[in-house]
């Protein structure tokens, strides 16, 4: 269905091609948007090495704990196992290792639908590139995966290259629906498997697909690092009381009489309804999540990564 193309109900409407689906280039061109937001979360990048320190500074995380010894930093005793073993203990730390951002793209033909500027398959391709460019800056590795049995993840790597590989795959996967999707719940399965404590993770979905993963997933997914993304559009928000027609790739043209009450009734029960019932499933599993329409700035729920958990985190 060439809704998107045809409809008229905002100042900037989808012309023929563009927005429709991803552009590698302009993927690339979104790494601007993400220089100076905020400091990048380690000093050095790529530090390595096993010697452990009392003494915590950036780039440094918890490696142990062993008994107090005169000189150590006060500040750093393990007050859990000193209470536990009844003996004072100190923590040490090694330098940090590269944490893992990996993105988990929902490519439920639902997606595949816009109305003013860019399709929501389109936003999730920018979203996901802006993620893509924070973990370089961060230093840290990234990977993305969908829901498929054919198609292996993009693999985790560093660098320009690893973000190069991403963003090859979001132009693939979100330029028209996959004809082997396996669904979402499959995507996080195999999340499960590559994240590990610390690691960073942004979901790509449109509600329904949300609603459709049971809630001990993702609160699984709630022990890490995790944002969501529920992507809609303008037209599901809010629709026009007008009659809409809308064109099909195949067959007679169709009108949509968005004026008459029971039909706003059926919409609202469409598209709000899951809206809603994924925000409450998320919010209970304690993971962020955030609503960007195809019509919003790419760059609009950045802020979502600093936000703290939603009170139902455990």
């Amino acid at each position: 269905m060439k809704a998107a193309g045809a409809t008229q109900t905002g100042a900037q409407t989808i012309g023929s091609g563009a927005g429709i689906a991803p552009q590698l280039a302009e993927l690339l061109a979104l790494r601007a948007l993400v220089q100076g937001r905020r400091p990048p979360r380690r000093g050095a990048h790529g530090v390595q090495g096993h010697a452990l320190s009392t003494l915590r500074g950036r780039g440094m995380e918890y490696a142990e704990s062993r008994e107090y010894s005169p000189g150590d930093d006060a500040r750093h005793i393990d007050w859990r196992l000193t209470a536990r073993s009844g003996k004072a203990h100190t923590k040490l730390f090694q330098a940090e290792r590269e944490r893992l951002t990996l993105l988990v793209a929902d490519t439920s033909p639902l997606l595949y639908f816009g109305t003013r500027v860019r399709f929501k398959s389109v936003q999730a391709a920018r979203a996901g590139a802006l993620m893509a460019w924070l973990a370089l800056r961060d230093g840290d590795r990234v990977a993305a995966l969908r829901g498929s049995m054919q198609e292996a993840p993009v693999p985790p790597a560093t660098g320009t290259r690893g973000v190069l590989h991403v963003l090859d795959a979001l132009v693939r996967w979100y330029a028209q629906p996959p004809p082997d999707d396996a669904g979402l719940t499959l995507a996080l399965e195999h999340a499960r498997r590559l994240l590990r404590p610390g690691s960073r993770v942004l979901v790509l979905a449109d509600p329904a697909s949300v609603g459709g993963v049971a809630a001990t997933l993702w609160a699984a997914l709630g022990r890490f690092d995790a944002s969501v993304l529920l992507l809609t559009d303008p037209l599901e928000e809010a629709p026009p009381r007008a009659t809409l027609a809308f064109a099909p790739a195949q067959g007679a043209h169709l009108a949509l009489a968005l004026d008459a009450e029971g039909v706003r009734r059926r919409w609202q029960h469409a598209f709000a309804q899951p809206l809603a019932q994924a925000q409450a499933l998320l919010q209970r599993a304690g993971v962020r999540a955030q609503v960007l329409s195809g019509a919003d700035p790419s760059n609009a729920w950045l802020p979502l990564l600093d936000a703290p958990r939603p009170r139902g985190a455990r």
